[in-house]
Protein backbone atom coordinates (compact mmCIF):
# COMPACT_ATOMS: atom_id res chain seq x y z
CA UNK A 1 0.00 0.00 0.00
CA UNK A 2 0.90 3.60 -1.19
CA UNK A 3 0.74 6.67 0.92
CA UNK A 4 2.02 9.60 -0.02
CA UNK A 5 1.57 13.78 0.06
CA UNK A 6 0.97 16.01 -2.71
CA UNK A 7 0.58 19.69 -2.64
CA UNK A 8 -2.83 20.80 -4.00
CA UNK A 9 -4.51 24.26 -4.67
CA UNK A 10 -6.00 23.14 -0.68
CA UNK A 11 -2.80 22.45 0.92
CA UNK A 12 -0.81 19.34 1.64
CA UNK A 13 -3.57 16.21 1.54
CA UNK A 14 -2.55 12.45 1.76
CA UNK A 15 -3.03 10.23 -1.42
CA UNK A 16 -3.47 6.31 -1.50
CA UNK A 17 -5.20 3.68 -0.19
CA UNK A 18 -6.57 3.06 3.46
CA UNK A 19 -9.53 4.18 5.71
CA UNK A 20 -7.32 6.40 7.56
CA UNK A 21 -6.68 8.56 4.40
CA UNK A 22 -10.09 10.33 4.02
CA UNK A 23 -10.16 11.28 7.67
CA UNK A 24 -6.65 12.77 7.80
CA UNK A 25 -7.41 14.83 5.04
CA UNK A 26 -10.68 16.22 6.48
CA UNK A 27 -8.08 16.82 9.46
CA UNK A 28 -5.92 18.55 7.43
CA UNK A 29 -8.65 20.80 6.16
CA UNK A 30 -9.58 21.19 9.49
CA UNK A 31 -6.20 23.06 10.73
CA UNK A 32 -6.05 25.20 7.56
CA UNK A 33 -9.55 26.50 8.31
CA UNK A 34 -8.55 27.03 11.92
CA UNK A 35 -5.72 29.09 10.48
CA UNK A 36 -2.84 27.12 11.00
CA UNK A 37 0.17 27.67 8.97
CA UNK A 38 0.52 26.07 5.69
CA UNK A 39 4.24 24.85 6.77
CA UNK A 40 2.07 23.28 10.04
CA UNK A 41 -0.47 21.31 7.91
CA UNK A 42 2.30 20.41 5.84
CA UNK A 43 4.41 18.74 8.64
CA UNK A 44 0.90 17.32 9.90
CA UNK A 45 0.23 15.58 6.35
CA UNK A 46 4.18 13.57 6.41
CA UNK A 47 3.77 12.72 9.90
CA UNK A 48 -0.15 11.18 9.67
CA UNK A 49 1.31 9.84 6.52
CA UNK A 50 4.35 7.78 8.67
CA UNK A 51 1.28 6.69 10.72
CA UNK A 52 -0.69 5.66 7.79
CA UNK A 53 2.66 3.61 6.58
CA UNK A 54 2.21 2.18 10.08
CA UNK A 55 -1.51 0.82 10.10
CA UNK A 56 -0.67 -0.39 6.43
CA UNK A 57 2.33 -2.73 7.51
CA UNK A 58 -0.12 -3.73 10.81
CA UNK A 59 -2.75 -4.45 8.46
CA UNK A 60 -5.51 -2.33 10.80
CA UNK A 61 -8.14 0.23 10.24
CA UNK A 62 -7.75 3.85 12.46
CA UNK A 63 -11.33 2.70 13.90
CA UNK A 64 -8.80 -0.34 15.31
CA UNK A 65 -6.28 1.43 16.99
CA UNK A 66 -5.71 0.93 20.83
CA UNK A 67 -3.43 2.73 23.28
CA UNK A 68 -1.24 -0.63 23.39
CA UNK A 69 -1.09 0.13 19.14
CA UNK A 70 0.94 3.45 19.79
CA UNK A 71 3.58 1.95 21.84
CA UNK A 72 3.77 -0.48 18.97
CA UNK A 73 3.98 2.86 16.97
CA UNK A 74 7.09 4.14 18.65
CA UNK A 75 8.68 0.33 18.08
CA UNK A 76 7.75 0.52 14.72
CA UNK A 77 9.36 4.01 14.05
CA UNK A 78 12.26 3.16 15.96
CA UNK A 79 13.60 0.14 13.95
CA UNK A 80 16.32 0.27 11.32
CA UNK A 81 13.76 0.86 7.79
CA UNK A 82 15.04 -1.85 6.42
CA UNK A 83 13.83 -4.44 9.00
CA UNK A 84 10.02 -3.34 8.10
CA UNK A 85 7.82 -4.70 5.76
CA UNK A 86 7.38 -1.07 4.01
CA UNK A 87 8.69 -1.64 0.35
CA UNK A 88 8.21 2.07 0.02
CA UNK A 89 10.59 2.94 2.83
CA UNK A 90 14.73 2.80 2.17
CA UNK A 91 17.48 2.75 5.06
CA UNK A 92 19.16 6.28 5.98
CA UNK A 93 21.81 7.33 8.10
CA UNK A 94 23.08 4.27 8.13
CA UNK A 95 19.67 2.81 9.33
CA UNK A 96 18.91 4.61 12.39
CA UNK A 97 15.37 5.09 13.39
CA UNK A 98 14.26 9.02 13.32
CA UNK A 99 15.46 11.47 16.53
CA UNK A 100 12.90 11.58 19.95
CA UNK A 101 11.89 15.01 18.90
CA UNK A 102 10.94 13.64 15.55
CA UNK A 103 9.21 11.29 17.21
CA UNK A 104 7.25 13.04 19.83
CA UNK A 105 6.15 15.31 17.14
CA UNK A 106 4.45 12.72 15.46
CA UNK A 107 3.05 11.34 18.25
CA UNK A 108 1.60 14.50 18.78
CA UNK A 109 -0.17 14.83 15.61
CA UNK A 110 -1.67 11.24 15.90
CA UNK A 111 -3.13 12.52 18.98
CA UNK A 112 -4.76 15.72 17.50
CA UNK A 113 -6.16 13.97 14.84
CA UNK A 114 -7.70 11.28 16.99
CA UNK A 115 -9.40 13.95 19.10
CA UNK A 116 -10.30 15.47 16.03
CA UNK A 117 -12.18 12.07 14.96
CA UNK A 118 -13.81 12.31 18.50
CA UNK A 119 -14.84 15.49 17.78
CA UNK A 120 -16.47 14.52 14.54
CA UNK A 121 -17.86 11.16 15.91
CA UNK A 122 -15.69 8.67 14.00
CA UNK A 123 -14.01 7.09 17.33
CA UNK A 124 -15.54 8.03 20.65
CA UNK A 125 -12.41 8.01 22.45
CA UNK A 126 -8.16 9.15 21.50
CA UNK A 127 -6.44 6.37 21.84
CA UNK A 128 -2.81 8.11 22.16
CA UNK A 129 -1.57 7.13 25.65
CA UNK A 130 -0.69 10.70 27.99
CA UNK A 131 2.55 10.36 29.91
CA UNK A 132 2.01 10.31 33.52
CA UNK A 133 3.51 12.06 36.03
CA UNK A 134 4.90 8.67 38.00
CA UNK A 135 5.72 7.40 34.59
CA UNK A 136 9.09 9.69 34.63
CA UNK A 137 8.13 10.55 30.70
CA UNK A 138 6.93 13.77 31.39
CA UNK A 139 9.06 16.25 30.85
CA UNK A 140 9.00 19.38 34.43
CA UNK A 141 7.21 21.91 33.25
CA UNK A 142 8.51 24.70 35.51
CA UNK A 143 12.03 25.69 34.72
CA UNK A 144 13.12 29.47 35.46
CA UNK A 145 10.32 31.21 34.09
CA UNK A 146 7.93 28.36 34.91
CA UNK A 147 6.26 30.95 36.98
CA UNK A 148 5.23 32.42 33.70
CA UNK A 149 3.85 29.25 32.42
CA UNK A 150 -0.56 28.76 31.62
CA UNK A 151 -0.29 26.24 34.59
CA UNK A 152 -1.15 22.97 32.04
CA UNK A 153 0.98 20.84 29.93
CA UNK A 154 1.68 21.09 27.03
CA UNK A 155 0.72 18.24 24.30
CA UNK A 156 0.06 15.36 26.31
CA UNK A 157 3.45 15.12 27.34
CA UNK A 158 6.48 13.09 25.69
CA UNK A 159 6.18 9.67 25.22
CA UNK A 160 9.90 9.15 24.18
CA UNK A 161 12.28 10.55 26.31
CA UNK A 162 14.38 13.32 24.97
CA UNK A 163 17.74 14.41 25.92
CA UNK A 164 18.33 18.22 26.88
CA UNK A 165 20.15 20.21 24.59
CA UNK A 166 21.74 24.43 24.70
CA UNK A 167 20.51 25.91 21.46
CA UNK A 168 23.03 25.50 18.69
CA UNK A 169 24.68 28.87 18.33
CA UNK A 170 26.95 29.36 15.68
CA UNK A 171 30.86 30.74 15.51
CA UNK A 172 31.21 34.00 14.72
CA UNK A 173 33.57 33.78 11.97
CA UNK A 174 31.44 31.48 10.53
CA UNK A 175 28.36 33.15 10.28
CA UNK A 176 31.03 36.46 8.56
CA UNK A 177 32.71 33.82 6.40
CA UNK A 178 29.01 32.75 5.60
CA UNK A 179 27.86 36.35 4.99
CA UNK A 180 30.83 37.14 3.10
CA UNK A 181 30.26 35.03 0.18
CA UNK A 182 26.64 36.18 -0.62
CA UNK A 183 26.18 37.96 -3.84
CA UNK A 184 22.93 40.27 -3.07
CA UNK A 185 21.64 42.59 -1.18
CA UNK A 186 18.41 40.64 -0.75
CA UNK A 187 19.90 37.43 0.78
CA UNK A 188 22.06 39.56 2.79
CA UNK A 189 18.92 41.32 4.32
CA UNK A 190 17.58 37.56 5.44
CA UNK A 191 20.84 36.60 6.59
CA UNK A 192 21.08 39.55 9.40
CA UNK A 193 16.63 39.40 9.62
CA UNK A 194 17.70 36.05 11.67
CA UNK A 195 20.66 37.02 12.89
CA UNK A 196 20.42 40.46 14.18
CA UNK A 197 16.14 40.11 14.44
CA UNK A 198 16.01 36.62 15.21
CA UNK A 199 13.36 35.64 12.72
CA UNK A 200 12.53 32.28 11.59
CA UNK A 201 13.17 31.11 8.15
CA UNK A 202 9.16 31.46 7.77
CA UNK A 203 8.45 34.72 9.07
CA UNK A 204 11.40 35.63 6.32
CA UNK A 205 9.72 34.49 3.77
CA UNK A 206 6.05 35.86 4.71
CA UNK A 207 7.63 39.11 6.03
CA UNK A 208 5.23 41.79 4.03
CA UNK A 209 7.15 44.57 2.78
CA UNK A 210 4.90 46.98 4.09
CA UNK A 211 5.76 45.63 7.49
CA UNK A 212 9.25 46.61 7.29
CA UNK A 213 9.75 50.16 9.30
CA UNK A 214 12.76 51.60 7.82
CA UNK A 215 11.96 54.81 10.02
CA UNK A 216 11.90 53.06 13.17
CA UNK A 217 13.79 50.27 12.67
CA UNK A 218 11.87 47.49 13.51
CA UNK A 219 9.65 45.32 11.33
CA UNK A 220 6.10 43.67 12.25
CA UNK A 221 6.62 39.82 12.26
CA UNK A 222 3.60 37.07 11.81
CA UNK A 223 4.87 34.32 14.20
CA UNK A 224 4.00 30.80 15.42
CA UNK A 225 -0.03 30.52 16.31
CA UNK A 226 -0.37 33.27 13.89
CA UNK A 227 1.32 36.26 16.79
CA UNK A 228 2.14 38.97 16.48
CA UNK A 229 5.55 40.88 17.52
CA UNK A 230 7.11 43.95 17.14
CA UNK A 231 11.12 42.89 16.50
CA UNK A 232 13.71 46.35 16.71
CA UNK A 233 16.46 44.97 14.37
CA UNK A 234 20.06 46.65 13.36
CA UNK A 235 20.23 48.85 10.57
CA UNK A 236 22.32 47.01 9.14
CA UNK A 237 19.28 44.67 8.41
CA UNK A 238 17.74 47.98 6.83
CA UNK A 239 20.69 48.92 4.86
CA UNK A 240 20.61 45.97 2.68
CA UNK A 241 16.47 45.90 3.09
CA UNK A 242 17.13 49.14 1.24
CA UNK A 243 19.61 48.10 -1.26
CA UNK A 244 17.26 45.37 -2.62
CA UNK A 245 14.24 47.54 -2.89
CA UNK A 246 16.19 50.15 -4.55
CA UNK A 247 18.12 47.99 -7.23
CA UNK A 248 17.01 44.34 -7.02
CA UNK A 249 13.91 44.17 -6.06
CA UNK A 250 11.61 44.13 -9.55
CA UNK A 251 10.20 47.18 -10.31
CA UNK A 252 5.83 46.91 -10.24
CA UNK A 253 6.06 44.11 -8.44
CA UNK A 254 2.77 43.55 -6.59
CA UNK A 255 3.84 40.50 -4.74
CA UNK A 256 3.29 41.98 -0.73
CA UNK A 257 5.84 39.40 1.19
CA UNK A 258 8.74 41.51 1.03
CA UNK A 259 11.68 38.78 -0.67
CA UNK A 260 10.36 37.61 -3.72
CA UNK A 261 12.50 35.46 -6.52
CA UNK A 262 15.34 37.43 -8.55
CA UNK A 263 15.41 35.29 -11.07
CA UNK A 264 13.67 32.67 -13.15
CA UNK A 265 10.24 32.40 -14.81
CA UNK A 266 8.89 32.92 -10.96
CA UNK A 267 10.73 36.17 -11.03
CA UNK A 268 8.83 38.41 -8.31
CA UNK A 269 6.91 35.47 -6.91
CA UNK A 270 7.40 35.01 -3.33
CA UNK A 271 10.38 33.49 -2.35
CA UNK A 272 9.57 29.69 -1.42
CA UNK A 273 11.17 27.36 1.42
CA UNK A 274 12.86 25.55 -1.10
CA UNK A 275 14.17 28.90 -2.82
CA UNK A 276 15.67 29.51 0.79
CA UNK A 277 17.16 26.44 1.30
CA UNK A 278 18.93 26.43 -2.04
CA UNK A 279 20.22 29.62 -1.10
CA UNK A 280 22.12 28.63 2.38
CA UNK A 281 22.72 25.30 0.77
CA UNK A 282 24.64 27.01 -2.42
CA UNK A 283 26.12 29.36 -0.32
CA UNK A 284 27.43 26.62 2.55
CA UNK A 285 29.18 24.45 -0.17
CA UNK A 286 31.33 27.53 -1.70
CA UNK A 287 32.08 29.27 2.01
CA UNK A 288 32.90 26.31 3.72
CA UNK A 289 30.64 27.71 6.58
CA UNK A 290 29.06 24.16 6.57
CA UNK A 291 27.47 24.94 10.11
CA UNK A 292 25.18 27.68 8.97
CA UNK A 293 21.64 26.92 9.00
CA UNK A 294 18.58 29.22 9.40
CA UNK A 295 17.74 28.19 12.78
CA UNK A 296 21.15 28.54 14.18
CA UNK A 297 21.13 31.89 13.04
CA UNK A 298 18.28 32.58 15.23
CA UNK A 299 19.90 30.44 18.05
CA UNK A 300 23.02 32.57 17.75
CA UNK A 301 20.42 35.71 17.96
CA UNK A 302 19.09 34.32 21.12
CA UNK A 303 21.93 33.26 22.85
CA UNK A 304 24.26 36.44 22.58
CA UNK A 305 21.15 38.81 23.75
CA UNK A 306 21.04 36.08 26.75
CA UNK A 307 24.83 36.58 27.52
CA UNK A 308 24.65 40.07 27.43
CA UNK A 309 22.16 40.46 29.81
CA UNK A 310 18.98 40.69 28.61
CA UNK A 311 16.08 40.64 30.82
CA UNK A 312 13.92 37.12 29.70
CA UNK A 313 10.76 38.57 29.52
CA UNK A 314 11.68 40.87 26.93
CA UNK A 315 13.98 38.26 25.02
CA UNK A 316 10.76 35.84 24.86
CA UNK A 317 9.02 38.25 23.00
CA UNK A 318 11.45 39.12 20.71
CA UNK A 319 12.24 35.47 19.74
CA UNK A 320 8.35 35.27 19.64
CA UNK A 321 8.34 31.96 22.40
CA UNK A 322 5.01 30.95 23.85
CA UNK A 323 6.62 28.60 26.41
CA UNK A 324 8.92 30.58 28.58
CA UNK A 325 11.05 27.60 29.11
CA UNK A 326 11.81 27.46 25.67
CA UNK A 327 13.41 31.04 26.28
CA UNK A 328 15.16 29.62 29.56
CA UNK A 329 17.07 27.47 27.40
CA UNK A 330 19.19 30.03 25.93
CA UNK A 331 20.61 31.26 29.57
CA UNK A 332 23.95 29.16 30.05
CA UNK A 333 27.46 29.66 30.70
CA UNK A 334 29.83 29.40 28.04
CA UNK A 335 32.60 27.14 27.98
CA UNK A 336 34.80 30.43 28.14
CA UNK A 337 32.63 31.38 31.11
CA UNK A 338 33.20 27.96 32.41
CA UNK A 339 36.78 27.86 32.09
CA UNK A 340 37.75 31.05 33.48
CA UNK A 341 35.36 30.66 36.58
CA UNK A 342 37.06 27.06 36.75
CA UNK A 343 40.63 28.65 36.72
CA UNK A 344 40.07 31.23 39.89
CA UNK A 345 38.42 28.46 41.85
CA UNK A 346 41.57 26.47 41.07
CA UNK A 347 43.70 29.54 42.19
CA UNK A 348 41.68 30.02 45.34
CA UNK A 349 42.37 26.37 46.75
CA UNK A 350 45.80 26.88 45.64
CA UNK A 351 46.79 29.82 47.82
Amino acid sequence: MTITVVRGNDGHRLVGDGTVVEPANCYLAHLGARGFSPATVRAYAFDLSNFARFLADRQLNFEEVRPSDLFDYIDWQARPAAARRDGNIFPIAGGRGPAPATMNRRIAAVRGFFEYCVSAELRTDNPVPVARRSSGLRAPRRGLLGHLGTGRPRGGGQLVKEPRRLPESLDPLDVTTFFGDLETHRDRAIVLAMVLGGLRSAEVRSLKLADVDMGLSRVKVLGKGRRERVVPVDPAFFSECAAYVRTERPQGCATPECFVVLRGPTTGHVLTEAGLRKIFRTHRGRSGATRVRPHRLRHTYGTELAAAGIDLLALRDLMGHASPETTAAYVHLSPEVLARQYAEARRMTER
